[in-house]
């Protein structure tokens, strides 16, 4: 039989990144950490890491074995939890990741309601809009915004929102322009898009009449917020989020463009590791985000 304790350290080790990051994180000399992995491997009759003074990198077996070793520890983690019983107050460390934009027009303030609702909790909140893949580092919750479905992961998907995108511009450029009265008039104009060519809008209406339509991109940039300040700046039209737009919208430092009409829409997605769900802690979380209004997240389509 495996000592748990070694099996514990090893999965801290490699969820910490290293020996010393995973010392400082336990409060364990990092010659302890390393003599109790070393028994493991020595147990086991394998190499799980491949380690020098400069790297730390898991072996393939390696990989395999903190794939189930992690999971036996969550697992014994819920079965704790289950012990102290559904009611007790959620407690302990949840972490989340999202794009930086989900971060802050829709997590911020869900995670601040659910620490103040819960003082036991400990939420770690980690924006990048880098791919991030939540089972390898550790992570409980990840929202995700996406066009297309997104392909079976293996892990818990639950849609929470569907957010429509706006076609918008500033007064200043549409009074210059000449505000755009259908779909086919937009190719006369100045398109912001997120690559480089032309802009393809694929329109729709409340009648489901669809119609696709190109204008040429005079501004290119793959960050949303760099689009938003280009078109309030007069520089052309752009597609954006619901969300991301209407408080600009609200200023009148943009209008909509054909408001009979959506560019498609953006959906946002709430993944877990199935067994990091059946956490309280994480519930708790997870409750706060799917509730009406919880997270100020408007699901549909609405023109």
């Amino acid at each position: 039989m495996l000592n748990l304790n070694d099996v514990y350290f090893f999965v801290q080790a490699v969820e910490s990144q290293g020996f010393a990051p995973a010392s400082r994180r336990l409060g364990i000399p990092k010659s302890t950490l390393s003599k109790r992995v070393a028994a493991l491997e020595a147990e086991l009759g394998v190499r799980l890491i491949q380690r020098s003074s400069r790297r730390f990198v898991l072996t393939e077996l390696g990989q395999d074995f903190h794939r189930h070793a992690a999971a036996m520890l969550i697992e014994a983690e819920a079965a704790e939890h289950v012990v102290k019983g559904r009611l007790a107050e959620p407690s302990g460390v949840v972490r989340i990741t999202s794009s930086v934009p989900t971060a802050q027009l829709m997590l911020a303030d869900v995670v601040v309601e659910a620490a103040r609702r819960y003082p036991k909790l400990r939420i770690v909140v980690h924006a990048s809009d880098r791919f991030v893949d939540i089972v390898q580092e550790g992570f409980d919750i990840a929202l995700r915004d996406h066009f297309n479905p997104l392909p079976d992961s293996g892990l818990v998907q639950r849609r929470i929102a569907t957010d429509p995108l706006y076609l918008v511009a500033s007064p200043a450029y549409l009074q210059q322009r000449d505000t755009p009265r259908e779909p086919a008039d937009l190719a006369a104009h100045d398109a912001l898009a997120t690559a480089p060519g032309a802009a393809a809008w694929k329109l729709e209406n409340e009648a489901g009449e669809r119609i696709e339509v190109q204008a040429p991109a005079r501004f290119t940039a793959d960050e949303s917020t760099v689009l938003l300040r280009a078109a309030a700046a007069g520089l052309g039209i752009v597609s954006l989020p619901r969300k991301l737009c209407q408080p600009s919208l609200d200023a009148g430092e943009l209008v909509r463009v054909l408001p009979g009409w959506i560019a498609g829409g953006v959906t946002t997605t709430l993944l877990m590791p199935h067994r990091r769900g059946q956490l309280p802690s994480v519930r708790a979380v997870v409750e706060l985000l799917v509730q009406p209004g919880g997270s100020q997240l408007q699901v549909g389509m609405a023109m």
